[in-house]
C-alpha cells in the first residue's frame, strides 16, 4: 500500500511526458543530421579553408567571404553589373522605396513589435532587391545569380501554377478520357532531373531537334538559344516547368475534387456563370491548398541546380547560374568558405521571401477566403 502512491506518481509522470518520449528520437535525428551541420557550416562560411596533409585547416576571416559577394571581385557574378545606373532604374527604385516605407509606416498601428520587426526585415530585403533590380536589369546591365534565381522562382513558379491549375480544372470536369490525361500529365514528375535536362537539351537543339523544320520555315535555322542569356534562361524555365507542372497539377486536382458538388450545383441552378462559380465558390475552397503548393514549389525552385548544370553549364558566361549552382562551382574550385557563404546568402533570401509570402499573402488570402 505504501508503494502504490509512488507507482501512481511515476505512472502519471510517464503519462505527462509521453509526448516528449515519442518525439525525442525524431528531434535527436534532426539535431544530428540537419541542425548541427547547418550551424557547423557557418564555421566554413566565416573561415578560409585549406586542404592539408592532416586534413582541413581553418583560418577565421569573419564576414569576408560574404562581403566579397557584394563589394569584391565576385560582385558582378552575384549581383550583376550595377553601373551605370539609368534614370529608369533610379525612378523604379525610388517608387519601390517610397511604397515600402509607406507600407511599413501604416503597419505600426496594426501589428505588435515582433510583427513590426519582421516587417522591417521584409522591407529591408525589398529595398535591397529593388536597388539590385534598378541598377542591373532596368539599367541595361547584366544580372547576377541572385536575380537569375529569382527569375526561376517568380516567373517559373507563376507560369507553372497557372498551367498546372488550369490542367487540374479541366481534368476535374466531367469529360471523357480524363483518367488517361491524368496519367499522361503526371509522367514528367517521375523522370529524374538528369533525364529531364538531357531530354530538354535534345528537344531545344535547333539543328537536329524536333522544332528544326519549324525554325527553318520562319528563318531561324541559324539561331542558337544557348548563346543568348535570356533565351537560355527561358529554355531553362521551360524545362523546369515541364518537370514540375505535374506536381502542381496533382495537388490542385485533389483540391478541386474535394470542393462540395452541392455548392456548385446550387450556384448553377441560380444561373451563375462558370467564372462566377470559380471565383466565388471554387477558389475560396482551394486557396489553402493553392498557397501551400505554391510555397513548397517556390522553396524547391530556389534550389534549382540540375537543369542549368546539365543544359548550359551555367552559360553563356554565368547567365543561367542559380545561386545553388554558383555555390557548387565555387566548391569545386576548393573554395569551401565562399561556397558556404553563398549557401547562407541563399538561405537568408529564401527564408525572408518565403516567410514574407506566407505572412503577407497566404494569411491574407486565407482570411479573405473565410470571409
Amino acid at each position: 500500500m505504501a508503494g502504490s502512491p509512488l507507482r501512481e506518481s511515476w505512472g502519471e509522470w510517464i503519462d505527462r511526458h509521453s509526448g516528449t518520449f515519442f518525439i525525442a528520437p525524431a528531434v535527436t535525428l534532426i539535431l544530428i543530421f540537419a541542425i548541427f551541420p547547418t550551424f557547423y557550416s557557418l564555421v566554413f562560411a566565416m573561415s578560409r579553408v585549406r586542404f592539408t596533409g592532416d586534413g582541413l585547416k581553418f583560418r577565421f576571416v569573419g564576414f569576408r567571404n560574404f562581403a566579397k559577394q557584394f563589394f569584391g571581385n565576385d560582385q558582378v557574378h552575384f549581383l550583376g553589373r550595377t553601373e551605370p545606373v539609368s534614370i529608369l532604374g533610379m525612378l523604379v527604385f525610388a517608387v519601390i522605396v517610397v511604397s515600402v516605407l509607406v507600407w511599413l509606416y501604416r503597419s505600426r498601428k496594426i501589428t505588435t513589435w515582433v510583427g513590426m520587426l519582421g516587417r522591417t526585415v521584409s522591407a529591408a530585403m525589398a529595398i535591397f532587391l529593388a536597388w539590385v533590380l534598378g541598377a542591373s536589369l532596368l539599367s541595361g546591365n547584366s544580372i547576377g545569380t541572385i536575380y537569375t534565381t529569382l527569375f526561376y522562382v517568380i516567373v517559373g513558379c507563376g507560369i507553372q501554377f497557372v498551367i498546372g491549375t488550369g490542367l487540374a480544372f479541366l481534368c476535374s470536369q466531367p469529360i471523357s478520357g480524363k483518367n488517361f490525361f491524368r496519367v499522361i500529365f503526371f509522367i514528367p514528375l517521375m523522370v529524374t532531373p538528369l533525364g529531364v535536362g538531357y531530354a530538354m537539351k535534345m528537344v531545344a537543339d535547333v539543328t537536329k531537334g524536333p522544332f528544326e523544320p519549324l525554325l527553318s520555315v520562319i528563318g531561324l535555322e541559324n539561331w542558337v538559344w544557348s548563346v543568348d542569356p535570356w533565351s537560355a534562361r527561358f529554355v531553362m524555365m521551360v524545362g523546369d516547368s515541364w518537370q514540375w507542372i505535374p506536381f502542381i497539377f496533382i495537388c490542385m486536382l485533389a483540391a478541386l475534387e474535394n470542393v462540395p458538388r452541392d455548392h456548385v450545383e446550387a450556384a448553377q441552378v441560380d444561373g451563375a456563370s462558370s467564372i462566377q462559380i470559380f471565383r466565388e465558390i471554387t477558389w475560396p475552397q482551394i486557396v489553402p491548398v493553392a498557397v501551400t503548393v505554391l510555397l513548397i514549389r517556390a522553396v524547391e525552385a530556389f534550389k534549382i541546380v540540375d537543369l542549368p548544370n546539365i543544359m548550359t553549364g551555367g552559360g553563356p558566361g554565368s547567365s543561367t547560374e542559380s545561386m545553388t549552382l554558383h555555390s557548387l562551382y565555387v566548391w569545386r574550385a576548393n573554395d569551401i568558405g565562399t561556397s558556404a557563404a553563398i549557401a547562407y546568402l541563399l538561405l537568408i533570401l529564401t527564408v525572408i521571401l518565403c516567410a514574407s509570402f506566407f505572412n503577407y499573402v497566404v494569411i491574407g488570402q486565407l482570411r479573405r477566403a473565410k470571409e
